[in-house]
């Protein structure tokens, strides 16, 4: 009896024993892995820290933006632009390629037409006709390019010259009722994206009169800046504004029935076969108070710039001795017009 409690003692003792000694190795185990896991931690901290001092965590510290975060941006932006510049001009076959057509610019004859040049006859509409408000309008307008587009950022320095002339060849002796001049210097550049031309820009002063004397004389001089844009290949947008200065002492109100500036839109067909121009000219007075001028063209032949054309004018300001004249007038002939747009 006395053997068999003493061998279990000894076995009780045995087993609290190694219970003990596995406790304290789990405790050990779990105290290595704590160890671990705050060393990983520091090392973290660390990481982090040196980023920070380096400048190129993505975190913000004391308002400042890091250099990733800006370079995250700047793609991000382009990308928009991008994005919206093609949505609104989509893609173009003629004007893709941007270098080649600043050479082809540039290689052509510096002398050329600028405007569109036309003859065209008619009268007062929804009236009846009579030798008094029918006439014939022609105009001719050139175009003298000084230097290529080798200036700072692509810009051309340029000298425009327009003539438009009011016939009254319905009348006895054909006489000329009214001409006008219109000689130009400007300044110019494209607009070109991801080596597409967008359209153009440019700076202008200009001058205009009708070259008579006393009451009947008309001169005015305009600081003018212009735009054009080609959407699609088929849809030109141009827009003109100019801040007047008026120094003929007979016409002081010009700007009231010739405005300030205009804006026009043209719809032409891929192979410019037909073209449909509207151009409105805001004049002083109320929102709707503008002259207006519609235009029909279509070409003649395939292979020549030659159209017939039909132009209705509402409004003031169509010549410049009868600027304060209201005029319906509808007339049709033949155009010549640029090889790329129409400029009005």
């Amino acid at each position: 009896m006395k053997r068999l409690l003493f061998l279990t003692s000894l076995l009780f003792l045995f087993f609290v024993d190694a219970h003990s000694q596995i406790m304290t190795k789990q405790d050990s185990i779990k105290a290595v892995d704590d160890s671990i896991a705050l060393l990983h931690k520091k090392i973290h901290d660390l990481a982090q820290l040196k980023h920070q001092l380096d400048g190129t965590s993505p975190v913000r510290r004391r308002g400042k933006v890091f250099a990733d975060e800006k370079n995250d941006s700047v793609p991000a932006i382009r990308e928009a632009a991008r994005r919206v510049i093609g949505s609104l001009f989509g893609e173009s076959r003629q004007l893709s390629n941007a270098d080649s057509l600043l050479r082809a610019f540039d290689n052509q004859p510096s002398f050329g037409m600028y405007k569109d040049n036309y003859v065209i006859t008619g009268t007062e509409a929804f009236s009846r006709t009579n030798r008094w408000n029918s006439d014939c309008k022609f105009q001719v307008s050139i175009r003298q390019r000084l230097t290529n587009s080798t200036l700072p950022f692509n810009t051309h320095i340029y000298l425009t010259y327009t003539q438009k002339a009011f016939w009254d060849i319905y009348r006895e002796s054909f006489p000329f009722r009214d001409l006008n001049f219109n000689p130009t210097i400007g300044i110019g550049r494209p607009l070109i994206h991801n080596n597409r031309l967008l359209g153009t820009i440019g700076l202008e002063f200009e001058h205009e009169s009708n070259g008579k004397d006393q009451d009947a004389s008309r001169s005015w001089n305009k600081i003018s800046a212009n735009s054009l844009f080609v959407f699609r290949d088929r849809w030109v947008f141009q827009s003109k504004l100019w801040i007047p200065i008026v120094d003929g002492d007979s016409n002081p109100d010009i700007t009231q029935y010739m405005g300030y500036g205009f804006a026009a839109l043209t719809y032409s067909s891929l192979q410019r076969k037909y073209n449909i121009s509207c151009v409105v000219t805001k004049r002083a007075g109320a929102f709707f108070d503008a002259n207006v001028m519609l235009n029909f063209s279509v070409r003649m032949f395939s292979n020549e710039d030659i159209y017939l054309y039909v132009e209705y004018y509402d409004g003031y300001g169509e010549s410049m001795l009868d600027y304060k004249e209201y005029r319906q007038r509808i007339r049709a002939g033949i155009s010549i017009k640029t090889n790329m747009f129409s400029i009005f």
